[in-house]
C-alpha cells in the first residue's frame, strides 16, 4: 500500500478550478487498489470547501501547510497560531505595507479595503463567501493557522527579519508569501500523516507543481512534478508527468504502476 499526497493549485485542478476527468479516475482507481490518498495543500482548510475537489474522494486531508491533519472526515491534528503573536503579525505586516490574508481552519479572514480591487481577493470573495470574516471588525478573535500576504512593492527583507523567530517564509515571487509556524511544512505534515496510517514514509509519493511542494518532495519515498510545474518543482522531483491537462496525474499512476 503507498499513500499518495497531492497539491491542489496546479495539481488537482487549474486556474478556473477545472478538473481533468482523467485525474478523477485515477485517484479512483488508485484507491481501489488499496492506496490510501490525501489532499496536502498550503490552502488551511476553510478554503478547501469545493464540492468538485472533494467530490474526487480522498482517505484524508492535510491542510495548512501541515498544520492540520484529517482522515476519514475526522479531524486529529491541528494547531493555531496563538492571539498575541497573530496580532503582533497582522500590524507587522501591514506597517510594511503587506496585505494580509489569515488562513484558519473554519474561515479566512480578509478586508475589503486591501484586497476588494485585486483580482485575486475577488475570486476569493466570491469562493468563500460566508467563509470569508473581516480582519479589523473582528480584531484578535480569529483562529488561524497560517499567514498568507500580498507583497507586491514592499520591503519584505526587513520584515521578515522581524517575524523569523516565529514563521518559516514561502516566498513564491516577489507578491506572494506564505507565513507558516516553525516546525510545520507539507513535508511535516506527509510524515505525520504517514505516521498515523502506519505507512512508512518511503512509501508516500508527493504530487506537486511549485516552490511549497518542495518539503512534500523532500520528505516523500518519490516526488513527481507536473510538466506545468516551476522549474524548482522539476528539479526536485524523481519523476516529471505531462501537464495537468495532458492526463498528468493518469500517466503519473500508471508510470509507477499504482493503477
Amino acid at each position: 500500500m503507498k499513500a499518495l499526497f497531492f497539491d491542489i493549485d496546479g495539481t488537482l485542478w487549474d486556474r478556473h478550478n477545472r478538473i481533468p476527468q482523467s485525474t478523477i479516475t485515477a485517484i479512483a482507481k488508485a484507491r481501489a487498489n488499496g492506496h490510501k490518498t490525501f489532499i496536502c495543500s498550503g490552502r488551511s482548510r476553510g478554503y478547501i470547501q469545493n464540492p468538485d475537489l472533494l467530490g474526487i474522494g480522498f482517505d484524508g486531508i492535510v491542510s495548512g501547510c501541515g498544520t492540520m491533519i484529517e482522515m476519514d472526515g475526522e479531524t486529529i491534528f491541528a494547531v493555531d497560531i496563538p492571539a498575541p503573536l497573530a496580532v503582533t503579525t497582522v500590524e507587522t505586516v501591514r506597517r510594511y505595507g503587506f496585505r494580509p490574508i489569515l488562513e484558519g481552519r473554519e474561515y479566512l479572514y480578509m478586508d475589503e479595503s486591501e484586497f476588494g480591487n485585486d483580482p485575486y481577493g475577488q475570486k476569493l470573495f466570491r469562493e468563500l463567501k460566508d467563509r470569508r470574516k473581516p480582519i479589523d471588525s473582528l480584531w484578535g478573535q480569529w483562529s488561524l493557522s497560517k499567514i498568507s500576504c500580498a507583497t507586491d512593492g514592499c520591503d519584505t527583507e526587513e520584515c521578515f527579519a522581524l517575524l523569523k523567530e516565529h514563521f518559516d517564509m514561502i516566498v513564491h515571487n516577489s507578491a506572494v508569501v506564505e507565513m507558516v509556524p516553525h516546525g510545520y511544512n507539507k513535508g511535516t505534515g506527509l510524515k505525520h500523516a504517514c505516521e498515523l496510517l502506519g505507512i512508512d514514509v518511503k512509501d508516500s509519493i508527493a504530487i506537486g507543481d511549485s516552490v511549497n511542494d518542495l518539503d512534500m518532495f523532500r520528505m516523500a519515498g518519490f516526488a513527481v512534478a507536473m510538466g506545468n510545474g516551476s522549474d524548482d518543482a522539476k528539479t526536485a522531483a524523481d519523476y516529471v508527468t505531462a501537464d495537468l491537462h495532458d492526463d498528468g496525474i493518469y500517466k503519473a499512476l500508471s508510470y509507477l504502476k499504482l493503477i
